[in-house]
């Protein structure tokens, strides 16, 4: 049997309408609020507390309403125990076995439902997996991405300071972006750690924006960026990223010679960066001897 869940619009910011950052993170002041209790006060993975958002959210527009509101007024305890139980569900679209069956009444998610106004588990998430999957990828790379990226990256920071003081090694000199040098690794030549990245004309992208996208997918990955130079009223088409790490082009083109991302809604083409051959040198002309 099929457990439909509600339709209702996805928010989706406008394409004829700018909204700038401030407004934007303004908009989702409570989803923000929320994301920085799962990722700095309980210290959950802040990637994986990325996707617990975005199901929540879709929770939300899909019927289950202020969701987030009503999670905000919990104790931390109960807000990490729901959280276990999104990362459950999860899984559960994410599959293609469904979930073993309650015909005894019992809900595999059983704090959800009993925080929930409506009826839901795990086999009503599963009849409904298709529509949720593309529905919350959809608010994670359109909403949770630009509304959550700073928070995400202090937390990944929080995260690997911990992780240094926890094993006692001191902090060597570090560079504004947070990298950790890994002096032990090969060297390889730069062109060999970098990709070549357009944009789509009429849907600016800009550096900042790159940036966040990479640093929240692939972690403190770049060492150097350069995008085009235009002129302060043109937009930029192109960028080279040099990465810290030759490994981190496989994990972005994920094997494919070019690979579509999307940051903020706005499409981005990756590829192998590729470096002009240097001009031969010119060799200068040879007159025959008079004899």
């Amino acid at each position: 049997m099929a457990y439909p869940l509600p339709s209702t619009p996805i928010f989706s910011p406008s394409s004829s309408t700018f909204i700038s950052q401030e407004e934007f993170n303004l908009f989702h002041k409570i989803d923000r609020q929320l994301y920085t209790i799962l990722t700095i006060n309980i210290g959950r993975d802040p990637i994986e507390a990325l996707q617990i958002m975005a199901f929540w959210l879709w929770l939300e527009r899909a019927g289950f309403h202020n969701t987030v509101y009503r999670m905000l007024k919990l104790p931390l305890n109960f807000i990490n125990d729901l959280a276990k139980e999104a990362v459950a569900a999860l899984a559960c679209i994410a599959s293609d076995h469904p979930p073993p069956s309650s015909d005894d009444h019992s809900n595999n998610i059983p704090l959800t439902q009993n925080f929930m106004t409506k009826e839901i588990s795990l086999q009503i998430l599963y009849a409904n997996r298709t529509a949720a999957v593309e529905a919350v990828a959809k608010i994670q790379n359109e909403v949770c991405f630009r509304a959550m990226t700073d928070i995400m990256i202090t937390a990944i920071n929080q995260r690997q300071l911990t992780a240094v003081a926890a094993v006692g090694t001191p902090l060597p000199p570090q560079p504004p972006s947070f990298h950790i040098a890994i002096d032990s690794r090969d060297w390889v030549p730069p062109d060999e750690r970098s990709i070549f990245v357009t944009f789509s004309k009429g849907y600016p992208v800009n550096e900042r924006e790159v940036r966040e996208f990479f640093t929240v997918n692939y972690g403190d990955c770049i060492e150097m960026f350069q995008m085009q130079e235009v002129e302060p009223n043109q937009q930029a088409l192109f960028a080279r990223i040099v990465f810290w790490s030759a490994a981190t082009i496989d994990h972005v083109l994920q094997g494919q010679p070019k690979m579509k991302h999307t940051i903020n809604g706005k499409h981005i083409w990756a590829r192998k960066f590729i470096p002009k051959p240097p001009l031969a040198p010119s060799l200068p002309l040879l007159r025959r001897r008079s004899i």
